[in-house]
């Protein structure tokens, strides 16, 4: 199984680079708001429960798509350094147990445009950061422009190109 592990902070457009990714490849998409907002309809985000929770859930899912070996799977996430360090390390133990490869994409973009995307009618359908007062307290509280240290990604810096200019420089690079 290939893993293209997205990642960077809120509003960054990992989901809609996700799929246009998917649309180029045919992969699946594994969402990272398909376990917080699953698990938030319950318990509070940021609770230990809740990230307990959340890895668990993850992990099985890339063990048995790995296991099963999905062609592709495609997964967005929001990577605080160092705190998130433990989940991507087992994420490639899991995966990379059956054979399977990950290659790590960074986005990133300028702030402001981070407060202009916030607000975007694509995030209506989840249980996502909306507002800029939330995106500060967000980018405040968490590290979430540092490269993942221990593994090589691809670092685009999407403030003026498109998520289909994105997907398409993620394709030619890991020759998916």
């Amino acid at each position: 199984m290939k893993l293209i592990f997205i990642y960077g902070p809120p509003a960054t457009g990992k989901l809609t680079v996700a799929k246009e990714l998917a649309k180029l490849t045919k992969y699946k998409i594994f969402h990272n708001h398909l376990t917080v907002d699953l698990l938030g309809s319950v318990f509070k985000f940021g609770t230990k429960t809740f990230f307990d929770l959340s890895d668990r859930f993850r992990m099985e899912i890339f063990e048995a798509a790995a296991k099963e070996n999905i062609d592709g799977l495609i997964f967005t996430f929001c990577y605080a350094y160092p705190e998130d360090d433990e989940f991507v390390k087992n994420v490639k133990k899991r995966v990379e147990k059956y054979g399977g490869k990950i290659d790590f994409v960074q986005l990133f973009c300028e702030k402001s445009e981070l407060k202009r995307r916030v607000k975007g009618a694509s995030r209506e359908n989840f249980d996502k950061i909306k507002t800029k007062k939330g995106l500060d307290a967000t980018l405040k509280k968490w590290d979430l422009f540092t490269p993942i240290p221990f593994v090589e990604s691809l670092r685009i810096d999407n403030t003026n190109i498109s998520a289909k200019q994105v997907a398409k420089k993620i394709k030619m690079h890991y020759k998916l």
